[in-house]
């Protein structure tokens, strides 16, 4: 599956859309916003995560990172990540290259806000060094996720966010 079935997606549901390939891996959101040279925000990072018996994908930002309290409100559910010897059969691609897309089976996808402070973002397509160049509301339109609130910026976590620990000064 991986790289094929998202390329065979796309020919189906969005043939204007192509899958960047590079020499060099986009495995991690440094390396992605590196090789794609665009800053790690518009990395658009796909978590195979655990909700009671099932699995679910959130795509988020690449520079944002999961807000316990809000993911709780939201999937009535700590954030369970999908162990790595799981995540590829349950999605179909492997990890570094997991993609909300040309997915295996059927999944729950979920969106994050986060995602709507850029006008494009690069998710993966399938494999470690591919990604796909679209906006937002595509991605979210292509994938059938549903919007949600689930993250926090780490400079909230700096200025006294929900979960930080405030510094002393001298």
């Amino acid at each position: 599956m991986s790289l094929a079935s998202v390329k065979a997606f796309l020919s189906v549901h969005a043939p204007d859309l192509q899958v960047v390939e590079l020499e060099t891996s986009t495995a991690t959101v440094a390396l992605a916003a590196a090789a794609h040279g665009v800053e790690p925000g518009r990395i658009a990072k796909t978590l195979s995560l655990r909700v009671g018996d099932d699995v679910i994908l959130l795509v988020t930002s690449g520079d944002v990172r999961l807000d316990n309290q809000k993911y709780k409100a939201t999937f009535r559910a700590k954030p369970s990540m999908l162990p790595f010897d799981d995540v590829e059969a349950a999605t179909g691609h492997p990890v570094g290259g997991v993609t909300p897309i040309g997915l295996a089976r059927p999944l729950r996808v979920y969106c994050d806000e986060s995602l709507r402070a850029y006008d494009e973002v690069l998710p993966a397509a399938g494999a470690m060094h591919a990604a796909i160049r679209l906006s937002p509301d595509r991605l979210a339109a292509l994938s059938g996720a549903q919007w949600v609130d689930v993250t926090r910026r780490p400079e909230a976590d700096a200025a006294g966010g929900p979960e930080a620990t405030p510094s002393a000064t001298a």
